[in-house]
């Protein structure tokens, strides 16, 4: 295990089952997705993987195709919409990363859940945070995913990269997380719900 990772500190800070995000969570834009209501959202589930290498503690991420309807180009952990199937969001996590990116779902090891995380796009989403230690090959979707990569993350949470943007969306300004790093020798711009995740996850560690 990489000297930069405290997993009991980590595990204290996750829930061991769904918990629903409150008034005290922070939203970029908590005006617009705290008064959306569950029943209006569309339940979905992300694999939010920890890598452990021994230069350090690593975050998988994905980069989505351009040619995708729902957030084109975008970063973003493995996951999608829940499924009739899926008896629980670790089962949906597991399962989009699977499709997704190849990975078997036997590796990742289950650490627990963030909070919810509403976006004004309409998804309510369940945060899985998990374990991954290598060797382990990915497969991509060439569909749905243009590249998987991975970044520190002591990077993804030095606050000196965090910001905030806007964007004007459906006849009202919305507010969210930016997160700015370099991986591979390329400027990575993560934004949006993801960043918000990893966020959410970086308040409680810190």
């Amino acid at each position: 295990m990489s000297a930069d990772f405290d997993l009991e500190r980590l595990q204290a800070c996750l829930a061991p089952e769904p918990v629903a995000a409150t008034d005290a969570d922070d939203f970029a834009d908590k005006a617009a997705t705290m008064a959306l209501t569950e029943a209006t959202l569309t339940p979905s589930a992300v694999l939010f993987p920890i890598v452990l290498r021994e230069t350090g503690a690593q975050v998988l991420l994905t980069r989505r195709t351009d040619h995708l309807r729902d957030h084109p180009g975008q970063i973003s952990f493995p996951g999608g919409r829940m499924e009739a199937e899926d008896k629980t969001p670790v089962h949906a996590a597991l399962r989009e990363a699977e499709e997704e990116i190849g990975l078997a779902r036997s590796l990742p090891r289950i650490l627990g859940y963030l909070p919810t995380y509403r976006t004004a796009t309409g998804f309510l989403i369940y945060p899985v945070v998990a374990l991954l230690t290598p060797p382990f090959e990915l497969r991509l979707d060439a569909f749905e995913v243009a590249e998987a990569f991975e970044a520190p993350l002591s990077m993804l949470f030095d606050p000196t990269r965090h910001r905030r943007e806007s964007i004007f969306y459906r006849g009202a300004r919305h507010e969210y997380h930016v997160i700015d790093c370099e991986t591979d020798d390329k400027a990575r711009r993560i934004w949006g719900a993801t960043a918000g995740m990893i966020l959410s996850l970086y308040r409680r560690v810190a």
